[in-house]
């Protein structure tokens, strides 16, 4: 029996909008105006590692998932089948997987090589700081699959609309000076709905952190209402 083990060094830490866990789109793209910046490691920080990448208009990034604690299971429950249905691991994109390793599929947004390498991301469904330990380009002639089944996860799930609330209202417009597209990634991000599937109490708020900011809400008759956009800190 093989018993090799591997290492891996992360080419550099995505900073996201995404302080939490909690809030995070389950997916990537789910909030184009999400935006991560990678700012590459020596040695990996050399123009030539990404000669010709912006070609391409999406890459997938392959990331450690460096706060999830526990072990991993070989069978989990998804929050598409209500947090109640469990089915395998590699059934799944539970972040408990036995090497903690994900992937996603996100727009290049901009290459800056004038200082090392920086790159732009939009769409990102990451933690800020997350580990990012390799890049592609993604290839639509080969990886593009426009029938392939989605099992269990074969449609996109309802959204919600979002409201704001008088105070939330007065504070996003002091908000936006600072980050002119919160508005819209409040919208994108409330509109997946966060919440734990178990979750359906009208009266109950949540905080979701984006940026500096905990963002209050509600979700009652089908909309996300929003209370209170709070500076932080």
């Amino acid at each position: 029996m093989n018993t090799e083990t591997f290492s891996i060094s992360p080419l550099g830490y995505l900073a996201t909008p995404f302080a939490d866990k909690f809030g995070i789109p389950r997916q990537p793209r789910l909030a184009p105006h999400a935006i991560g910046t990678l700012r590459l490691l020596p040695p990996y920080d050399r123009s030539e590692a990404v000669r010709e990448l912006g070609s391409f208009s999406h890459a997938w990034l392959t990331f450690i998932f460096h706060q999830t604690k526990g072990k991993w299971q070989p069978t989990v429950r998804p929050p598409r089948l209500g947090g109640n249905t469990r089915v395998g691991v590699f059934a799944s994109r539970s972040p408990f997987r036995p090497n903690a390793l994900g992937l996603s599929l996100v727009e290049l947004a901009g290459i800056d090589t004038h200082d090392g390498v920086t790159l732009r991301f939009r769409g990102v469904d990451l933690v800020d700081g997350t580990p990012i330990v390799d890049i592609k380009p993604y290839l639509p002639y080969a990886e593009s699959v426009p029938d392939a089944a989605g099992g269990f996860a074969d449609a996109s799930p309802p959204s919600l609309a979002v409201r704001y609330e008088e105070r939330a209202i007065a504070q996003l417009s002091v908000a936006l000076r600072q980050h002119p597209q919160l508005a819209r990634l409040i919208d994108e991000v409330l509109a997946q709905d966060p919440r734990p599937a178990y979750a359906d109490d009208p009266a109950r708020s949540y905080g979701v952190r984006l940026y500096c900011y905990d963002v209050k809400f509600r979700v009652a008759e089908g909309f996300a209402h929003v209370d209170a956009i709070d500076l932080v800190g």
